[in-house]
């Protein structure tokens, strides 16, 4: 399959779980290769890293192992054409989601880009009257 080329489809909603399943075990497989130097005389090493599951990284998958372009018209269902694919494809990006925040929490995955690449963030908010108040180290208060 050639990029812009005819897309093929996929023919049914456990044949997605399947190539999501076959994405799945290419990630575990294929680690990423990071370079670095430890200890007190930098001694060069590489280390083998976690790679995340992503739900752009199986579209990518599929389409390097020619499966389909990208998974858009199944995601988006417009015309409700790809009803029966819903569940599988709300089940992969949940699958994703909680692979990101499991790996987060253990310290495997960046904890802040995994909160907002998901929509999780810490929130405060502040409100005031209108009034400041500042304390002088005299003691003296200024409203």
């Amino acid at each position: 399959m050639r990029y812009g080329g005819k897309q093929k489809y996929i023919e049914s909603p456990d044949k997605m779980w399947e190539y999501f399943e076959q994405y799945r075990e290419w990630v575990k497989n294929n680690p990423f290769r990071v370079h670095d130097y430890v200890g007190k005389d930098g001694i060069e090493v590489w280390r083998m890293k976690e790679r995340p599951l992503t739900f752009g990284g199986f579209e990518v998958w599929l389409f390097e192992n020619e499966i389909i372009n990208d998974l858009g018209h199944y995601a988006q269902n417009q015309d409700g054409r790809y009803n029966n694919y819903l569940p599988i494809i709300r089940k992969i990006k949940e699958t994703v989601k909680e692979h990101q925040i499991s790996g987060a929490m253990t310290g495997v995955f960046n904890a802040n880009l995994t909160s907002r690449l998901n929509g999780l963030s810490d929130k405060s908010e502040v409100q005031t009257d209108g009034k400041i108040e500042v304390i002088f180290s005299k003691g003296k208060t200024v409203l």
